[in-house]
C-alpha cells in the first residue's frame, strides 16, 4: 500500500454510505486510472470524456451533435454562467457554475439510487432494503458487542454509523426514507438538518479527550512519531492541511465548524482550481476573464473541462435550455 493511501485510510473521515469496501476498491484502481489518464505524463482529454460522460457510448452520443448544435448549446451555457450578464466569465462565476454542476449530478445520482434501493417500489427505502442493495442481505449487529476480528469490527462500526445516519435522516419516523430523506442520508452535507449530526459523529470518532475539539494529535489518529526518523511524506502533507486548510483561527485545534470543513466533502477548492486553469488556458488578452469569443475559439478545451462536465452538459437539457 502506498504511503499516501495508508495516510488517507488512517486520517480521512469514513465514507458516508459506501463504506470501507468501496473505499478500498476505488483505491485499488487509482494507480491504473492515473496511468491511463496521464500516460507518460501527458494529459488525455478523451479519457476525461469517457470517464465523466460515463463511457464510450455517452461520448459517441456527444460526438453525434453537429458542430452547429454544439456551438448553440455551448453559447447558451456561457450565458447562464455569466451571472451579471456583462459578457465575461470571471473566476467566481466559473467556480460557482462548476460547484452547481457537481451538486446537480450528485442529486441526480441519488435519485437513480433511490429507485434501485426501493425494492418494493412503495416510494420509500427501508433499512432492510438498503442492506439488501448494499450487501445482498439484511445485516444486524449488536451495538454493545464488539467483534474479535479487527476488520469485522471496523465494518461493524461503519455499519452502525450508517444506521444512525439513516435514522437521523428519517424526519417523519416512517418505516423508510422518502426521496428527500434518502438524499439527506446519501449527502448529509447538502441538508441543513444533518449538519449537527455530521459534526457530532466526527467528534465521537476523533475527539478522544472529549473537550469538543480535535487537536493535531487527534487529527493524525493512530500515528506515533518515531524520534529517530523523519515523518513520512503523507504525515507532512496532513499536518500542512491541518494547519493551513482547516485550522482557520490558528489555535492548534479544530472547533466544530472547522471540523465540518474536514469531514464534509467540499468541491469549492476543486472548482476554483478548474476555473483558474480555464482562465490561464483560454484568456487570450490576459484580462483574467473569458469572453464568449475566447471560449468559442478554444471550444475543445472548454468541452474537456469541468465547466461543462467534460461536454456532458451539452447532452443535459437542464444546463443548455433557456430556463434553468
Amino acid at each position: 500500500m502506498c504511503p499516501q493511501l495508508a495516510g488517507a485510510m488512517r486520517l480521512g473521515p469514513r465514507p458516508a454510505t459506501l463504506g470501507l469496501l468501496l473505499l478500498c476498491a476505488a483505491a485499488a484502481g487509482a494507480g491504473e486510472a492515473e496511468e491511463l489518464h496521464y500516460p507518460q505524463g501527458e494529459h488525455r482529454a478523451d479519457y476525461d470524456r469517457e470517464a465523466l460522460l460515463g463511457g464510450k457510448e455517452e461520448v459517441d452520443e456527444y460526438v453525434k451533435l453537429t458542430p452547429e448544435e454544439q456551438h448553440k448549446r455551448l453559447k447558451s451555457i456561457i450565458k447562464k454562467i455569466d451571472l451579471d450578464s456583462d459578457g465575461f466569465l470571471t473566476e467566481s462565476e466559473l467556480s460557482s457554475w462548476i460547484q452547481m454542476s457537481f451538486k446537480h449530478y450528485a442529486m441526480q445520482e441519488a435519485k437513480q439510487q433511490f429507485v434501485e434501493y426501493d425494492k418494493n417500489s412503495d416510494g420509500s427505502v427501508s433499512w432492510d432494503e438498503y442492506n439488501i442493495q448494499m450487501y445482498d442481505r439484511v445485516i444486524d449487529f449488536d451495538e454493545n458487542t464488539a467483534l474479535d476480528d479487527t476488520e469485522e469490527e471496523s465494518f461493524r462500526q461503519l455499519h452502525l454509523k450508517d444506521k444512525k445516519r439513516f435514522e437521523k435522516a428519517n424526519q417523519d419516523s416512517g418505516p423508510g426514507l422518502n426521496l428527500e430523506e434518502f438524499i439527506a442520508f446519501e449527502h448529509p452535507e447538502e441538508v441543513d438538518y444533518m449538519t449537527e449530526f455530521v459534526i457530532q459523529e466526527a467528534l465521537e470518532e476523533h475527539d478522544k479527550n472529549g473537550d469538543g475539539f480535535v487537536s493535531l494529535e487527534e487529527f493524525l489518529g493512530d500515528y506515533r512519531r518515531d524520534p529517530t526518523n523523519e515523518d513520512p511524506e503523507w504525515i507532512l502533507v496532513e499536518k500542512d492541511r491541518f494547519l493551513n486548510d482547516y485550522d482557520k483561527d490558528a489555535d492548534g485545534r479544530l472547533d466544530p465548524q472547522e471540523l465540518l470543513s474536514w469531514v464534509v466533502p467540499n468541491n469549492q477548492g476543486i472548482a476554483q482550481e478548474e476555473a483558474l486553469h480555464l482562465i490561464d488556458e483560454v484568456d487570450l488578452n490576459s484580462d483574467r476573464k473569458l469572453s464568449e469569443a475566447e471560449i468559442l475559439e478554444n471550444q475543445d478545451l472548454f468541452l474537456t473541462s469541468e465547466a461543462t462536465d467534460y461536454g456532458r452538459q451539452l447532452q443535459d437539457e437542464y444546463f443548455y435550455h433557456d430556463e434553468l
